[in-house]
């Protein structure tokens, strides 16, 4: 458990000096499974142990089919994204929205909601939505605090609605099942959109200048406004009703796995790009090679957090957690907490992914040996790692959103986001405190 924790703190110390964390998980990992198979880093046999480990790992990451799934959703939200459908969303949202005090914001967050439904990432819809609601928000004098932050904490809603990528990778991470995983996010997902719009009305409440109402636009509108998104709600009922059987009757009798759900989406998403004139050959090309980086990326990431993970079983670190919860007769809930407290000061310092490829090697089994829920704990890292995107000195959304902007500082960007980041805090807390509201749906299935 020693050399596990000794591990540990310095994959903290190599990223605080700001080493890549796939480098730093990576050389750890290597180093730490060699000085425990022959009790020496520099041991012949432990080194050559070791390689042979990272060198099966790289094999067997990039041979695992689950993951195909991955690139596939990434592919689906960036042709998505070509499509326009963020801006019809967010055309809609503001309809019905935008001639309430704050109606702007709010309009952003649902359309945050709405398009994580497609797009399964948080960066890509903080970065398209603020494309699109900036600008408008700007127009009507809102403040840049509240515009900026209602975009970074609607963006978080990216990696919890279903499809996310985050809990794909968690599923494959502890074999959970991925569609219950998807159908377990929906609740906990409304929610947040819902904690966010409170969000808006306490910022407008407090300082009403702040978000002045918008103009109302009438009920024609608002229907043809509606017209509009009958692609999103196709694309979304292709992935997700073909996950959970829609389609399971006669004579189609068709159920996709989580892979085939992403390709089927990917290819609707195309068409969608495609038949709006959204594509042309370069726009096309340019989309494959970002599809290919953030994936290659990614399966980097994960290949370290792995090679780091087969370090820290080997040393016995989880058995050694179980053991001393068993030993001081820890109330489960009380570990709970713990691990919760330890994600929201990870989160400070460490970026949504790197922060769960790190740590559920170590948490799972030891959650999973106190009863609780596999799925149940997905959704609270989740929901975790969502507060991590606009938690400050990190909050990786407040970067995506000062790189797109520009003009805004990303101390008035943290400043705005505080509600939000509170309404997330009240959200985890009810999470914790009522797993019904994370374990209802999937219990239905």
């Amino acid at each position: 458990m020693t050399v596990a924790l000794i591990g540990f703190a310095c994959v903290l110390v190599l990223v605080l000096v700001r080493l890549p964390i796939v480098f730093a998980m990576g050389l750890v990992g290597t180093l730490g499974f060699a000085y425990e198979r022959g009790g020496s880093i520099i041991s012949g046999r432990g080194l050559n142990a070791s390689l042979s480990m990272v060198g099966r790992q790289i094999t067997d990451t990039a041979q695992d089919y689950g993951l195909s799934v991955i690139p596939l959703f990434i592919l689906m939200g960036l042709f998505v994204n070509k499509g326009g459908l963020s801006r019809e969303l967010y055309a809609v949202s503001n309809a019905f929205l935008g001639h309430f005090r704050g109606g702007l914001a709010m309009a952003t967050v649902t359309a945050c909601g709405g398009f994580s439904a497609i797009c399964g990432s948080s960066l890509a819809t903080a970065a398209t939505m603020s494309k699109v609601a900036m600008p408008e928000m700007r127009r009507y004098g809102y403040a840049d605090s509240l515009s900026t932050a209602s975009i970074a904490a609607g963006g978080t809603l990216g990696i919890l609605i279903p499809p996310s990528v985050i809990l794909v990778i968690y599923g494959l991470l502890t074999e959970t099942s991925i569609g219950k995983l998807f159908i377990a996010g929906v609740i906990p997902g409304l929610l947040g959109i819902l904690f966010y719009l409170f969000a808006v009305r306490w910022t407008v409440y407090r300082d009403p200048s702040s978000g002045p109402a918008g103009t109302r636009a009438g009920w024609g509108e608002r229907l043809y406004a509606l017209r509009s998104v009958w692609a999103v709600l196709l694309l979304f009922f292709l992935v997700i009703g073909g996950l959970y059987g829609a389609f399971d009757f006669e004579p189609l009798n068709l159920t996709f796995s989580p892979t085939e759900a992403a390709g089927m989406g990917a290819t609707g998403a195309f068409l969608i790009a495609l038949g709006r004139k959204g594509l042309t050959v370069k726009s096309t090309l340019e989309v494959l090679k970002e599809t290919a980086f953030t994936a290659a990326a990614l399966f980097s990431v994960l290949i370290g957090a792995q090679i780091f993970s087969n370090f820290i079983n080997y040393a016995g670190l989880p058995e050694a957690l179980i053991s001393m919860v068993t030993a001081y007769d820890v109330a489960p809930f009380v570990v709970i907490l713990m691990i919760l407290g330890i994600y929201i000061v990870l989160g400070c310092v460490f970026e949504s992914l790197s922060m769960l490829l790190l740590t559920v090697p170590i948490f799972f089994p030891l959650v999973v040996s106190l009863g609780y829920d596999p799925v149940w704990f997905g959704i609270v890292v989740v929901v975790v790692t969502e507060i991590s995107l606009i938690t400050p000195p990190v909050g990786l959304n407040v970067f995506v959103l000062k790189a797109v902007v520009g003009d805004v500082s990303t101390g008035t960007i943290f400043k705005g986001v505080t509600p939000f980041w509170i309404a997330d805090i009240f959200r985890l807390l009810l999470v914790v405190l009522v797993p019904a509201v994370v374990l209802f749906l999937p219990g239905q299935m």
